[in-house]
């Protein structure tokens, strides 16, 4: 089975480096003119869906926003997902899980088996239970082709105090998880299965991400406050396996289909050219 790394190597070839996300919060809906409940959250969805679907390289829902839902929002979602890989996007489920044992299995099953109706083609997961703890995501993703967004360096403010923090060796948090993750991306071509996530609002990030091999997930970009130009000083000669990733700065443009797929395309320009930089 083709690995999820050379699925998302071909894709950025083909549509572009850009994920964007689905993030359909409140003031968005309202925004959008949709009530704020499950018709609005279908509307909504659908909406990026037919726009987006057949043009964006990675979409990646997040899920908290179909789950507050509840059962009816969770099958928004999994609708989406499944329109979304018909119309050949890689589908990359923002859930940031992580735990031990069985239930880290669980979570695997549920977002990386192929039998599963919230099947995707990659997952974000927190480490902070210890990397180890996720290998169940791991293997599974490996199984079946699919991918792993491990968080390293993000780009909320409280983040700092965990992943900047300095192991017994001296390496920060951060950088102890990049390390890990290029162990397990040792030897992949032409790009890892295994991702890091790390915030394009952070700076330089003091970590050598030479060795990561893997993609390198930037959220934070548009109205979180980065442009595609931060990119260089976040990244620096990593910058070829950067994902930028945007929401609001896209999703804004809607509802209209043609101007959220204009937006689409404006920010992929951007992106080549940061990119391109390197």
């Amino acid at each position: 089975m083709e690995s999820f790394g050379a699925r998302l190597h071909r894709a950025v070839d083909e549509r572009g480096p850009l994920c964007v996300g689905i993030d359909p919060h409140p003031a968005l809906l309202a925004r959008w003119g949709l009530a704020d409940d499950v018709a609005g959250l279908s509307r909504f969805a659908r909406t990026v869906v037919e726009a987006l679907g057949d043009r964006v390289a990675v979409v990646k829902p997040q899920s908290a926003f179909f789950e507050r839902f509840g059962s009816q929002g969770v099958a928004v979602l999994e609708s989406t997902i499944r329109q979304l890989r018909d119309r050949g996007s890689l589908v990359l489920l923002d859930v940031k899980r992580g735990d031990i044992g069985s239930t880290v299995h669980a979570y695997a099953s549920a977002y990386l088996d192929p039998s599963s109706p919230m099947y995707v083609d990659a997952v974000t997961a927190s480490p902070f239970l210890g990397v180890g703890s996720l290998a169940p995501m791991f293997d599974l993703a490996a199984e079946h082709g699919g991918g792993v967004f491990v968080l390293a360096l993000t780009s909320n403010p409280e983040g700092a105090a965990v992943q900047r923090a300095r192991t017994a060796d001296g390496r920060t948090v951060a950088q102890q998880v990049l390390d890990e993750i290029a162990q397990l991306n040792m030897g992949a071509e032409p790009l890892g299965s295994i991702g890091a996530v790390i915030g394009a609002t952070v700076g330089e990030t003091g970590c050598d991400l030479s060795a990561v091999n893997g993609p390198l997930l930037a959220p934070g970009l548009g109205a979180q406050g980065a442009t595609a130009a931060d990119l260089r000083v976040v990244f620096g000669t990593a910058l070829p396996a950067v994902l930028p990733s945007y929401s609001r700065e896209v999703l804004g443009a809607g509802p209209d289909p043609e101007a959220l797929r204009a937006a689409a395309d404006r920010a992929v320009v951007d992106c080549r050219a940061a990119l391109a930089m390197s």
